[in-house]
């Protein structure tokens, strides 16, 4: 079935993926990759230039969320836990033994999920002992940590921070009940309000707020809530997604076999895309500024997020733990992507790759500017200098296209400027610049 991210044939929220998260499509990463391209390329020096940065999949979930698509656990016990971190910490020892890992420093960490802070305090400490034992985090620019509020204490937000975490994000996704219930959250809005007041009492450098526009049971005046609840709040950032089914959504599974087990629908995208629009106009007014389609920042001068500008301009990545995805000297992977294959293979001393890609420079370049078009404007000069490839010539006709739309509002030798209505849709447009072999299949 295709699954290409596109124009939706209708304006109804239907199944499949949306988001481009990278180029080329996960579908093309091939198992004889890894051998062929991944280890070989893991075995070479990496140019001084390249930051390097480090991912830890923490797949444990209190429950499932209905619109969740990864790779996450809710029955694992602490032994399960326990055993999984030692798994992780022995992953990056394994990376670190390779050229193209050893002797660099890190740039930015991301702990990821699943909920990295269903953790409990001990497991955090003794994980980060581990891991940056390997190697110092001491100069690192950012570590960003994910957080479900329902799993937050004082205390162990006082250990987040203890580690060095200077981006503490929040995955509100709404503040009405009701919503949380109906879309599978395990927290409630109360326990929103007090994490977030101990995160402030803490003194994390940037405190994050993510909403989704569009989950089920949503409605206008609710919206409105939630963008007023955020603005009391006063973020240093808000990242604001839109909804959508992947095939392996709890949400899909249903729309797929028709068992009607949800009777709220998802809003469509025509709804999804106003309510976002009304979140950036009032948080502007507010004071805001957008930094790229999803998210803004209270304070540009200050608030940045460097796993976004570091990865969308080709920085190296290690992802650890299963079905994590990572980039190493031009070569994308993923890890294994079950818990018992993904294990057995550390355990015999294996860096646990499924799959993997390794891009031509053509694809290196689209995947440099599709992803940078979502901070709302790219210079020509910088894929000059990186490429050596005018890109206004090279990709002239869906340059013109996007134009003439009103998708783009500015092309020249300085800037191209992605208009406000194009940001809405910013995924359903990138794929005009994939090369022809790569549109029309599965994305995932």
């Amino acid at each position: 079935m295709a699954d290409t991210p596109a124009a939706p044939p209708t304006d109804r929220t239907d199944v499949g993926s949306y988001f481009v998260a990278t180029y080329p499509p996960f579908s093309v990463w091939t198992e004889e990759a890894v051998a062929r391209d991944a280890l070989p390329a893991l075995d070479r020096a990496v140019a001084a230039d390249v930051p390097l940065g480090l991912y830890l999949h923490i797949p444990f979930c209190r429950k499932r969320c209905h619109f969740c698509y990864f790779r996450v656990y809710t029955d694992k016990n602490a032994q399960d836990v326990g055993r999984y971190l030692d798994v992780l910490a022995r992953e990056w020892e394994l990376y670190d033994e390779r050229p193209a890992i050893a002797d660099r420093r890190l740039s930015f960490i991301y702990f990821g999920g699943g909920t990295p802070s269903f953790l409990s305090t001990d497991q955090l400490r003794g994980l980060v002992a581990r891991v940056s034992a390997v190697k110092s985090w001491a100069q690192a620019e950012e570590i960003t940590f994910e957080c479900e509020p329902g799993t937050l204490s004082e205390k162990k937000l006082a250990v987040i921070r203890e580690i060095g975490v200077t981006r503490l994000s929040l995955g509100v996704e709404n503040f009405d009940d009701r919503i949380l219930e109906l879309n599978g959250r395990a927290h409630r809005s109360p326990e929103i309000d007090r994490a977030y007041g101990f995160a402030r009492s803490l003194g994390f450098p940037q405190i994050n707020i993510d909403l989704i526009a569009g989950m089920l049971g949503e409605t206008d005046d609710n919206w409105r809530r939630c963008v007023e609840r955020t603005l009391a709040l006063q973020p240093d950032s808000v990242t604001i997604y839109q909804m959508e089914l992947p095939f392996n959504t709890t949400i899909s599974k249903d729309l797929l076999r028709g068992t009607q087990l949800f009777s709220e629908p998802v809003a469509s995208w025509t709804t999804k895309r106003r309510w976002v629009a009304e979140a950036f106009a009032a948080l502007e007014a507010a004071g805001y500024t957008a930094r790229s389609a999803y998210t803004l920042v209270r304070d540009p001068a200050r608030t940045r997020f460097v796993y976004t500008d570091r990865l969308w301009e080709g920085a190296d990545m290690v992802g650890l733990g299963v079905a994590s995805f990572g980039h190493v000297n031009g070569v994308h992977v993923q890890n294994l992507d079950s818990w018992e294959t993904y294990t057995a293979a550390i355990e015999r001393g294996d860096l646990p790759l499924r799959r993997a890609y390794q891009p031509t420079a053509e694809e290196r370049l689209i995947r440099e500017l599709v992803l940078q078009l979502k901070r709302g404007a790219i210079r020509p000069a910088y894929f000059a200098g990186k490429y050596g490839v005018d890109i206004l010539e090279h990709f002239a006709a869906p340059f013109a296209s996007l134009q003439a739309s009103g998708d783009v509002d500015l092309v020249s030798s300085d800037q191209v400027r992605v208009s406000r209505t194009g940001l809405l849709h910013i995924d359903t447009l990138l794929p005009r610049f994939f090369r022809p072999e790569h549109l029309g299949i599965r994305y995932t």
